[in-house]
């Protein structure tokens, strides 16, 4: 699967493409645009939905690793929330630099440091949805860089495979469950989350 098909179907959806054309505002190192809102947009417009239709949150993933506190980030927060504001739709901003420091307490296992935003992204209990875009900084702000460790292919198959790296097995058949009542089309095997 082409990342240009990716980039042109992720940009259908009016608030991607707003916040993928504004994200170099924010100056903040290593961000991405990442998850749901992306690989959504995609089975949105596969299953015949509008392209924003349902999703609940547009995640901007930044890797700084020079401040872990939880006050830094809700800055880059507020500055993200003005930048946006207009959109009127949640944004959803993570320093890579410092979830293990929050993640075993949230989520019951633990969270081997992060080197950059994109190790947080490979992460993604999911393969399928590790997806992520940026504007492309060395060329035209037209253009994008993509970020899929896994590839495209199962994403556009409906196929929803468990990240190996990342054996949480009962949260990554929650996921499978939640996003097939939202497309029933999409399918994965059951047996893989045991």
């Amino acid at each position: 699967m082409a990342p240009e098909r990716f980039v042109a179907d992720v940009l259908r959806n009016r608030f991607n493409r707003a916040i993928v054309e504004r994200l170099d505002d924010l100056k903040l190192p290593d961000a991405w645009l990442v998850a749901g809102c992306l690989f959504q947009t995609v089975w949105n417009l596969r299953w015949g939905q509008p392209a924003e239709a349902g999703i609940r949150d547009y995640d901007i993933f930044y890797f700084d690793g020079h401040d872990l506190s939880k006050h830094a980030e809700a800055a880059v927060s507020e500055r993200a929330a003005a930048l946006f504001a207009d959109l009127g739709v949640p944004i959803e901003i993570k320093n890579q630099a410092r979830v293990h420091l929050w993640y075993e307490d949230y989520f019951g296992q633990p969270y081997a440091a992060l080197r950059s935003a994109r190790e947080g992204i490979d992460r993604f209990l999911v393969g399928c949805t590790a997806v992520g875009i940026r504007p492309h900084t060395a060329g035209p702000r037209s253009s994008h860089t993509v970020y899929a460790p896994y590839g495209l292919q199962d994403l556009y198959r409906g196929v929803l495979t468990r990240n190996r790296s990342m054996d949480h097995g009962p949260l990554f058949e929650r996921k499978c469950r939640d996003y097939q009542l939202r497309w029933p089309g999409l399918t994965w095997e059951a047996d893989l989350s045991t």
